[in-house]
């Protein structure tokens, strides 16, 4: 254990300062791998000293200790193995809406992050040019336009029909991404059962049957995201709900998974998902 922890503690700061080299030492989250080495670095310094002086060291201590690691290791685990099963979603072919989810975007550019999920918006639209793309992202303070105007001009300019996008510029959270992408579909629904006759079919018997068929609507992100939007749509009341999932950064990909994992739990504690 002793080993393990202090090799582990040498990895997070060596990623630490993989992430600082990066993108900067303001990376959201970034605080995780120093504090996780530091608390790594208690556990061996713990178990070298227990070593030495075994009597003197608590045995209450030594086992809340390695219980809450354990426990964390546990939890981490689980909450990662869904995430890459969310990451790894297949694409599910014409859907009815997708909402695409903003990302940060910066004066003169959009973010990695952000044109990975275009560029997955564009080629599903391209497959399949039914759907309707709901472009979801607000203005945040250090944003010099909302994101789901950015994501609309990124689009247009490059082959995207403007009737096939829709913007939702006044979330700022993807809760409210979801929440308000909803209303959007649920309008745009009650819209088209007012103007359009209903579609029936003949069933056995002397009567005629409406048909129902269920709103299909996918939420794309990127793939370390797509497990906790789908169950934050499911929580919304959002029936055929399928994720596509978008690459994200290679080299970042581990800390947004951890990152991830947080938010995830938190949104699981506030009732979100």
């Amino acid at each position: 254990m002793v080993w393990f922890a202090g090799i582990g503690a040498v990895v997070c700061l060596a990623y630490y300062g993989v992430i600082v080299c990066y993108s900067g030492i303001s990376t959201s989250f970034a605080w995780f791998w120093p504090l996780t080495a530091v608390f790594l670095l208690g556990i061996a310094a713990g178990g070298v000293y227990n070593h030495f002086h075994p009597k003197r060291c608590p045995l209450w201590l030594s086992v809340s200790a390695l219980t809450f690691f354990g426990a964390s290791l546990v939890i981490l685990c689980v909450v990662e193995v869904l995430v890459f099963l969310g990451a790894s979603s297949s694409d599910m072919p014409n859907l009815d809406y997708v909402i695409v989810l903003g990302a940060k975007v910066e004066e003169g550019r959009i973010s990695n992050s952000l044109q990975k999920r275009l560029d997955k918006a564009m080629e599903y639209s391209r497959r399949n040019p039914d759907t309707i793309l709901i472009l979801s992202g607000g203005q945040g303070e250090d944003e010099p336009a909302s994101e789901a105007s950015v994501m609309y001009e990124y689009l247009k300019s490059n082959g995207i029909p403007e009737k096939q996008m829709i913007i939702e510029d006044q979330s700022a959270s993807t809760v409210e991404n979801i929440a308000y992408s909803k209303v959007i579909i649920d309008r745009l629904e009650g819209e088209k059962s007012r103007n359009m006759e209903p579609s029936l079919h003949k069933a056995p018997g002397p009567f005629m049957v409406a048909e129902d068929k269920p709103v299909q609507t996918g939420i794309l992100t990127s793939n370390f995201h797509v497990y906790r939007a789908v169950q934050i749509g499911k929580k919304r009341g959002i029936r055929e709900l399928y994720g596509i999932s978008a690459r994200s950064d290679a080299v970042l990909f581990i800390h947004l998974c951890v990152r991830e994992c947080a938010a995830i739990l938190k949104d699981k504690l506030m009732g979100n998902m």
